[in-house]
């Protein structure tokens, strides 16, 4: 668990709203945009972001498209790192490394520019809820494969009942999962 205080936790999760039924029936979908809309909120979970990156050694930060970019964005420049953007494969221009992975009905392809990356770097992976994992495994091997380190994975939300967690084990070798909510 993160040093995140327990108020800080509560005010994230009282700005999350529910949405039933989205994007299909049967699904309560987590919607983090009047979280954004709250200057006090969107400072604290920053803030939060910012300190983990500071306790895990991070020298940049990694966001996985596309709400990842909103939060990873932020804590990048606030705690003076490097911004890397993990596309959905075909939206970045020049050479890039792709990394396949499943789905739960069929896969998908995310890509990063491995010149943004070197030996030297220790990478912070942000994004707004772990749910399968599938991402955020992908990008672990993106980074590696690039040659960077993994410093850790930080998210907003951890949808434990989905055993991403339990996915990322492995793919982590070590590194810190911090969730700052868990659901």
């Amino acid at each position: 668990m993160t040093s995140t205080t327990d108020s800080t936790r509560e005010l994230l999760l009282s700005r999350i709203r529910d949405v039933p039924d989205y994007p299909k029936p049967g699904v309560v979908f987590k919607d983090i945009t009047p979280l954004l809309a709250d200057p006090v909120a969107f400072t604290a979970l920053t803030d939060s972001l910012v300190d983990l990156c500071v306790r895990h050694g991070a020298t940049k930060v990694v966001g996985l498209e596309a709400r990842g970019f909103i939060l990873a964005a932020p804590v990048a420049v606030k705690s003076g790192l490097g911004f890397v953007p993990v596309r959905k494969a075909g939206k970045l221009p020049g050479a890039t490394l792709g990394q396949a992975y499943e789905l739960e009905y069929g896969t998908a392809e995310i890509e990063i520019h491995a010149e943004d990356l070197s030996a030297d770097d220790r990478i912070m992976v942000i994004d707004d809820v772990l749910a399968t994992g599938g991402t955020a495994e992908a990008s672990l091997e993106l980074i590696r494969r690039a040659g960077a380190q993994v410093a850790g994975v930080a998210v907003l939300m951890e949808l434990g009942f989905l055993a991403g967690r339990a996915r990322l084990e492995g793919a982590l070798r070590g590194a810190p999962l911090e969730a700052l909510i868990t659901l």
